[in-house]
């Protein structure tokens, strides 16, 4: 028998009856064999476990073709279609005929070693044609993986929902059409290819957004929140930079990304209760401050960056301004400082990945003498935003009310607190930062999806569910989950490139019930994710957009949650060690104005910067005391390292009924098919 190691290796444990047990299911080589034999172009073959180089055990498949010899991407398509993934040949030799023994049975010892042999395909498949090329190249510079194979999977590479809104940008500039629905579809190199040519390019206005424009779900969810000082909402960055950064240079740059990206220049106005936003008209000059602290101490550098942030946090205005820049120079041999801050209102986690690599690319064009040419505009947020406004109307939006009304959110508990009559201000809000290792991060993003077939989210997920049901002594949890909004819900819609505050929040309860063993608390997280309907974005459509007042009353009575998750996704692909920019250590200040109230009682944040996982817990002092979160946020560690552990593990792995779309199947039919072969 044989097992898949976390390598995607095999151990081969010996054999019975022509049977190996691969990944804990049971199946006969023969199969593949009978499979292959149905080939027209397949006269005989045969399938066995190598182990040519210690430790590497791989499933080989040798064929005699007759009449000619079929690409191997033609096989594995081929055998793709008749059995499950984890039964298709790793590598595929071509032979003119099998070695026979004297009394005329194959003779397995005498098959050649597939790296010693030609015509065959190792398990790392190059690009066969100009389309796989350009598809393999933006992969590796999206995942930073030095070598991609067109049969490696897309989320067992790293890959999130998050990259693939990069993917697409990136295919679109190297002229490649597609769409995230396609790449969810087709998760493979080999498989993408297919598609490519099957989405019509989208003919895009580039000229200049103006006028007003509807609020989105995620702004009518700002505004209802009621902040003392709405203008005091950010999201910022604080960069370190050459010394000799080109100020006039880095103005003209910001001044053609507010061309660019419309949604900075927007405005918010506000008559009786009412708010509207309106595109500004883009300002001919832009002027950077510029603080000069080289004459600060060393000692003091840090609270005066951190003091001037502050003020600069607290300058926005949403009638006038979103967007305030303030470059700091410490010294000719120092790294400066670059400081941005935009109000949330128009820009989200995967905008900043948008400006950041547009303003160093356009830096660099003008640094060069060149003209600044910046990727053609997608849909712009006015059309989105009036879109989502239309599509609110849909009856097939209506169909998804009964999954949020239906929701288990009585059997909830509330989240433990040391101060119950603790009030839970923005002032008192502390943040306790963990981590895991770059070594476990990696595990993270490449290994462990390949257990049962996961993303990133499912387990992050499993693991808060864990350790919030351990927390609160509940079978059931809640928390609002944040998602990156730019579903593909609407047709003629290419969000790729499009600035804007996108994110959608909505609730999420995961029912644990008795499970005792973490595969099986992995498989029911991920199945229960997977029924969010088109991953939330319902949910803020039915509550802001919709004209049914009842339907929006209905979904204000649901239990309010006390927790909210975001997975904010890697971050090197735009700020590493080659970039102009890099992560300062200094406070940017407080991005929040410290007068208003706080929504969660946890606000829990993921990110994966410097190769390593860090989760962020937000809480108030007035709440909970330093211990307790210190406690559950260590707790959270320690069980995704368990869970990664338990992934990487040979006999742990398997499907769930979402894995096979075009069946229907529940979990435990699943389980007996599997477990019997």
């Amino acid at each position: 028998m044989a097992r898949y190691l976390p390598d995607g290796n095999i151990e081969y444990l010996g054999r019975i009856d022509n049977q190996v047990k691969i990944r804990g299911f049971r199946i006969e080589l023969g199969e593949i064999e009978a499979a292959l034999s149905q080939h027209s172009d397949v006269q005989t073959s045969v399938v066995i476990i190598r182990e040519d180089i210690p430790g590497n055990k791989r499933l080989i498949a040798y064929i005699v073709p007759h009449p000619q010899t079929p690409a191997v991407s033609e096989l594995r398509s081929f055998l793709k279609e008749k059995l499950p993934d984890y039964m298709v040949p790793s590598t595929f030799v071509t032979l003119e005929s099998l070695p026979l023994t004297p009394n005329g049975k194959i003779d397995r010892r005498a098959l050649p070693e597939p790296e010693a042999h030609t015509g065959i395909e190792s398990a790392i498949v190059l690009p066969r044609t100009p389309i796989e090329e350009k598809l393999a190249k933006i992969w590796a510079q999206v995942l930073r993986v030095e070598y991609i194979g067109i049969h490696d999977n897309f989320f067992e590479l790293g890959g999130d929902s998050i990259l693939s809104i990069q993917i697409i940008s990136r295919a679109k500039i190297a002229g490649i059409q597609l769409t995230i629905k396609q790449l969810f579809a087709n998760q493979t190199i080999a498989q993408l290819a297919t598609v490519v040519g099957t989405t019509k390019a989208l003919s895009i206005e580039q000229g200049l957004v103006t006028g007003t424009l509807p609020l989105t779900p995620i702004q009518h969810w700002f505004f209802e929140q009621k902040l003392p000082e709405k203008h005091h909402f950010n999201q910022s960055f604080l960069f370190t930079v050459p010394s000799d950064l080109n100020l006039e240079i880095l103005e003209q740059v910001w001044q053609q990304l507010l061309k660019h990206h419309d949604a900075l220049r927007l405005r918010f106005t506000q008559t009786d209760t009412i708010w509207q936003q309106i595109h500004a008209a883009p300002t001919n000059n832009i002027t950077i401050p510029r603080f000069d602290l080289s004459t600060v101490p060393e000692t003091e550098i840090e609270t005066v960056i951190e003091s001037t942030a502050n003020k600069l946090q607290a300058s926005l205005n949403l009638s006038e301004n979103l967007v305030q820049i303030a470059f700091f120079w410490l010294g000719i041999d120092k790294k400066a400082r670059l400081l941005i801050i935009i109000h949330h209102l128009v820009v989200d986690g995967v905008s900043w990945r948008i400006l950041l690599e547009d303003l160093q690319i356009a830096y660099q064009q003008i640094s060069q003498g060149k003209t600044i040419q910046l990727p053609a505009k997608t849909t712009s947020f006015k059309d989105w935003a009036r879109q989502l406004t239309e599509y609110a109307l849909a009856e097939v939006l209506k169909s998804e009310l009964d999954y949020w009304l239906s929701a288990s959110y009585d059997a909830v508990d509330f989240v433990p607190v040391d101060y119950a009559q603790g009030v839970n201000t923005t002032a008192s809000a502390r943040t306790i930062s963990v981590s895991l290792d770059e070594a476990e991060t990696l595990s993270l993003l490449q290994d462990v999806p390949k257990a049962y077939k996961t993303q990133i989210n499912d387990i992050l997920l499993t693991a808060l569910s864990l350790m919030l049901s351990r927390w609160t002594n509940s079978d059931s949890v809640l928390f609002n989950l944040e998602g990156h909004g730019r579903e593909d819900i609407v047709d003629g819609v290419d969000l790729s490139r499009t600035v804007g505050w996108f994110t959608t929040i909505f609730p999420v309860v995961v029912e644990l019930g008795n499970i005792d063993d973490l595969g099986t608390a992995l498989k029911s997280v991920k199945e229960q994710l997977r029924a969010i309907p088109n991953k939330g974005i319902g949910y803020g459509l039915l509550r802001y957009l919709n004209v049914d007042t009842e339907i929006s009353a209905q979904l204000e009575k649901i239990p309010q949650a006390e927790i909210s998750f975001n997975y904010l996704g890697q971050f090197a692909q735009v700020v590493n060690t080659s970039s102009l920019m890099q992560i300062a250590n200094e406070s940017n200040g407080n991005s929040e104005s410290l007068q208003g109230q706080r929504h969660y009682l946890l606000d829990i944040n993921t990110i994966i910067i410097n190769e390593k996982l860090q989760i962020d817990w937000t809480y108030s002092s007035n709440i909970h005391q330093y211990e307790t979160i210190e406690n559950i946020a260590q707790e959270f560690v320690e069980t995704l390292q368990e869970i990664i552990a338990h992934c990487l593990s040979p006999e742990n792995a398997g499907y769930t009924p979402t894995d096979f779309p075009l069946i229907q199947i529940n979990q435990l039919e699943l389980d007996q098919i599997f477990q019997n072969r």
